[in-house]
């Protein structure tokens, strides 16, 4: 093939979402509860026509991640206690119901893939079915249609080359990948926000008419309903309005308007708009939990979570540098543990400062925002999962500014530092991608990569396809394997397009400081060699077997 047809944005975007496409990381045993809990639901609402998932969890079994409510009865009427703790009644208890801990979106959402499956197979839904389809509606399918709105908005400010580069290596070097793999709400919250962003900045750009801002209210709205703490992201949202809208000097040139009634305007049609979304969550917290302003955390089922998310809001309180360093750099799940081309967005501010002031000062007060967040809630309580996973609603923003860095660079011909820019992305998709394969990650392994994915790999538990519903691994697995090393190639091959030599020893000293970082952390000790056998004990399609999407 000739290296401008490999190096063509047609190819990086059709080994993303063959890899988005095929990649089935799911294993029954696991019980995860954060996914089961809204699928659950999702068929309570269809199968029982109630919120309260009792019947579900007597039909198909228990699951983590619930809220518990007991109704008491007393001389003062009927009251909704907790199920657990020292609060817990002792007696008088008339009705017990579970709900899903979490914001509802996912679950409603998963209510008509579950209903259409029902048709389909006269009522017999499998657990793997479900939540494969799910998956792919809900979760794959929004991202995708995303990356279409990130690189338009990416090339309003960089090359079309540089934008792909960067929109690959969003989707497959970062979070977006671990959690478009998964029925979880965060990177539905981040379609949400970056789509909410999106509409406004075009509305700010002329490019939509003003009444445009409804649909802003209508997916910052939604954004809470699928994730409470998608609110920092709206507030931060909100502060690029204003900044864009606020009045300017006599004279002075920018995007948008330049009066108070303008900017007055935009706000109350971003209200109009998120009225339906929040109507809706009220409601469902008034008929689960008693009232509009009370959640599922306040009734959570484990009292061991419940310190957790109590004090400040929802668990938010005064920051704390464990929780800082940790979620930032722990070599287990640190922001930049597998995505260490993020860091360049922290020095790409300066060029989206020069180049759109209302645009750095949304970017900054995001990052000190979430900054804040996540030095402030309980490090611990990420457990299970591929980073600080409440961050991913913030990664469609980190784009631009590392892609601004890296041409920067490249104009000024500073070829090494380029190179390393754009080989810490290279490195960022062989990371995440090894580890999405697996997508779940114990809290006692040292490093996701070489203490548990590697691991697994070389044992011989290849990479869960849903192929290998007709083609058993390893043979399917072989496919996601050579999707993931051909989406590294085809990332190199445009990283040293048309540049110098020194490019390539950028993305070698890329790939070797970031590797040898995460292998220098690996202890390979008896913990991650646990892990490593616990999860080859339920790995769903080990080789020689086929995916049984049919069976229960």
């Amino acid at each position: 093939m000739k290296t401008e047809a490999w190096t063509s944005a047609r190819v990086g975007y059709g080994l993303l979402a063959a890899l988005y496409v095929l990649s089935f990381p799911y294993h029954p045993g696991l019980r995860s509860p954060n996914e089961l809990c809204r699928l659950w639901q999702s068929r309570s609402l269809i199968d029982d026509g109630t919120l309260s998932i009792n019947g579900v969890i007597q039909r198909s079994g228990m699951v983590g991640d619930l809220s518990c409510t007991a109704t008491v009865r007393d001389a003062t009427g009927d009251r909704l206690a907790r199920c657990v703790g020292p609060e817990a009644p002792r007696s008088g208890v008339v009705a017990v119901n579970y709900y899903p801990s979490k914001a509802p979106l996912m679950s409603f959402l998963g209510a008509p893939v579950y209903w259409v499956l029902s048709k389909v197979t006269s009522g017999r839904v499998t657990e793997l079915a479900q939540v494969f389809w799910s998956r792919l509606f809900l979760t794959i399918a929004p991202t995708l249609v995303m990356l279409v709105l990130l690189r338009r908005f990416l090339m309003a400010y960089v090359a079309p080359a540089t934008a792909d580069l960067f929109v690959v290596i969003y989707a497959l070097g970062t979070m977006a990948l671990t959690y478009s793999l998964a029925f979880m709400s965060h990177q539905m919250t981040a379609v949400l926000l970056f789509s909410a962003f999106y509409f406004a900045w075009r509305i700010e750009r002329g490019e939509w008419k003003e009444r445009g801002y409804l649909l802003v209210g209508l997916l910052s709205a939604l954004a809470v309903v699928a994730e409470y703490t998608a609110a920092l992201g709206v507030l931060c949202l909100a502060s690029w309005t204003v900044a864009s809208r606020w009045p300017k000097p006599p004279g002075a040139t920018a995007l948008g308007a330049t009066g108070w009634p303008e900017l007055a305007r935009a706000t109350g049609l971003v209200i109009a708009g998120s009225v339906p979304a929040l109507a809706l969550l009220m409601l469902y917290h008034r008929a689960a939990f008693g009232s509009p302003f009370v959640s599922g955390y306040k009734f959570l089922n484990d009292a061991a979570y419940m310190n957790w998310h109590e004090g400040g809001f929802l668990g938010i309180k005064m920051p704390d540098a464990r929780a800082f360093g940790l979620s930032y750099f722990s070599p287990l799940r640190g922001f930049f543990a597998l995505s260490p081309f993020l860091m360049a967005s922290v020095f790409g501010l300066r060029d989206l400062k020069a180049k759109e002031r209302a645009l750095f000062i949304f970017t900054a007060v995001l990052l000190g925002g979430h900054a804040y967040f996540t030095s402030s809630f309980n490090y611990d309580s990420w457990g299970w999962t591929v980073g600080p996973r409440h961050l991913t609603g913030t990664l469609p923003f980190l784009i631009l500014p590392a892609a601004m860095v890296f041409e920067r660079l490249s104009a000024a011909k500073d070829w090494m530092k380029a190179g390393l820019v754009g080989g810490l992305g290279v490195s960022s998709i062989l990371a995440t991608g090894l580890v999405a394969f697996v997508n779940y990650v114990p809290d006692d392994v040292s490093t996701s990569v070489f203490g548990l994915a590697i691991p697994v790999w070389s044992d011989g538990y290849w990479p869960v396809s849903w192929l290998a519903a007709f083609i058993p691994n390893p043979a399917s697995g072989v496919v996601l394997a050579a999707l993931l090393f051909g989406a590294v190639a085809w990332a190199i091959a445009v990283v040293k397009q048309g540049r110098e030599a020194a490019v390539v020893g950028g993305v070698v000293l890329a790939l070797v400081l970031h590797f040898g970082i995460l292998r220098l952390f690996t202890r390979s000790d008896d913990h991650d060699q646990a892990a490593t056998k616990f999860l080859e004990s339920v790995w769903v399609a080990p080789n020689g077997k086929a995916l049984e999407f049919r069976a229960p």
